[in-house]
């Protein structure tokens, strides 16, 4: 039955101030398509209800994929081998459960707040420690706030988790614009300086004048990109990818400089179409994505078998569940085009080495796509103040290894005096 103007009204008035459920705002002739509440500047709590006829016609789409025939190859060197790919959406169609998700979502504070005219969803947890330090942690692609979901109660709460209490933190986890339950940018112009420039405005928005920032991927161009901005109130940076391409090389390279020029080389000529298609096409890519479940899964599946610590068997770090969590997160949100569009606006431009005087701190994790000598790093932050090369994990730290990445979380901060 159609919505009455005075209903439709009513339900746009309670989705704006938080108390009613995104899947309310869906009309009835558009039930499967997840709506956001209309954001404003206030900081207002949010919860997650996906509605039921989404997660019915997923279903509907999964069972119905068609597939092409396998690879040629036997490895992954055309992209995610067709048994892989069919296991994961076969287990997706039948186990998975989005409610699962939703509940440990909604046992977490959400939000939404506007800034410069977007809407932004993120976490804020506080800690009960008087003196925690607050950190915001910023995701990538094809990541999202669910990365850091098994870190959040060691940061925040060190004493139940092996920690001391000064090693305590208050973490806030937005999603990027254009991810998530974020709104989706409208307009060009949303590169990693905006962005950066955004997250400035959400710390202080929050009451927190003194503050450092963490990010791998994406999350580590926004968290270079504020300290190269000098946002305010920003300490000191953590970076689990610190952005040293080209390499700031400074005469003949050696050993250590060769081996990581010879991976950056490998990875540009082999593994960055994805990169080269969401830079330039994202729109056209978007399409196949949002109509196509089976696709967006094996499009994100891929960069999970490459580049976690896994020697191409991602469940080995992350469970299925967890994947497809992330997976589900983009589906049902239809983040394809508009998280590609990030690729568009920064990354022949922006996502490159940036000079910064604020602290830095670096982890080096042994999957990662590239690992960067430290001399590098000493060419480029000034105020380098910690680097480690961790013993497990890959490209997505925390959701890999979430003790590991904490544990270096702790070390690096520890690390820096308090005062920068």
């Amino acid at each position: 039955m159609p919505q009455s103007p005075s209903r439709r009204k009513f339900l746009r008035a309670a989705a704006a101030s938080g108390l009613v459920p995104i899947s309310a705002y869906a009309s009835a002739d558009n039930a499967a398509q997840l709506v956001l509440p209309t954001a404003t500047k206030d900081v207002t709590p949010f919860k997650v209800q996906v509605p039921q006829a989404a997660l019915d016609d997923l279903k509907k789409r999964l069972a119905n994929a068609r597939w092409p025939e396998r690879e040629t190859v036997t490895d992954w060197s055309q992209g995610v081998p067709l048994a892989k790919a069919q296991a994961l959406v076969e287990y997706w169609r039948t186990h998975y459960d989005w409610r699962r998700l939703e509940s440990s979502l909604n046992a977490l504070p959400q939000f939404r707040t506007q800034i410069d005219g977007l809407g932004i969803y993120f976490i804020h947890v506080r800690s009960k420690h008087e003196r925690a330090l607050p950190v915001i942690l910023t995701h990538g692609w094809p990541g999202s706030v669910l990365e850091f979901l098994q870190a959040i109660a060691p940061l925040v709460d060190p004493t139940a988790h092996g920690g001391r209490a000064e090693d305590a933190f208050h973490v806030v986890i937005p999603s990027l614009p254009g991810f998530g339950f974020s709104d989706k940018p409208t307009e060009s112009g949303w590169g990693l300086p905006r962005i950066a420039r955004a997250w400035s405005v959400l710390m202080r928005r929050l009451g927190y004048t003194d503050y450092l920032a963490q990010g791998g991927d994406w999350g580590a161009g926004v968290t270079t990109w504020m300290a190269k901005q000098h946002v305010e109130g920003l300490a000191a940076i953590h970076l689990n990818l610190p952005i040293l391409f080209p390499p700031p090389v400074q005469g003949e390279p050696n050993q250590a400089e060769k081996a990581t020029i010879a991976q950056l080389v490998a990875f540009n000529d082999q593994k960055s179409g994805y990169a080269k298609i969401q830079a330039t096409r994202p729109q056209t890519i978007g399409y196949a994505l949002a109509d196509s479940p089976a696709g967006q899964a094996a499009w994100i599946y891929e960069k999970l078998g490459e580049w976690t610590d896994s020697n191409y068997e991602p469940e080995r770090e992350i469970s299925r569940d967890e994947m497809l969590d992330n997976i589900s997160l983009y589906w049902l949100t239809n983040t394809a085009a508009s998280s590609a569009r990030l690729y568009y606006e920064s990354f022949a431009t922006d996502f490159s080495t940036q000079r910064v005087d604020l602290p830095v701190a670096v982890s080096i994790f042994p999957g990662e796509v590239f690992q960067p000598p430290r001399l590098w790093g000493e060419r480029v932050y000034s105020r380098l103040f910690y680097w480690n090369e961790a013993a497990h994990g890959g490209h997505f730290a925390a959701f890999e290894q979430p003790a590991v990445f904490v544990e270096e979380l702790r070390a690096a901060f520890r690390a820096l005096p308090r005062g920068g």
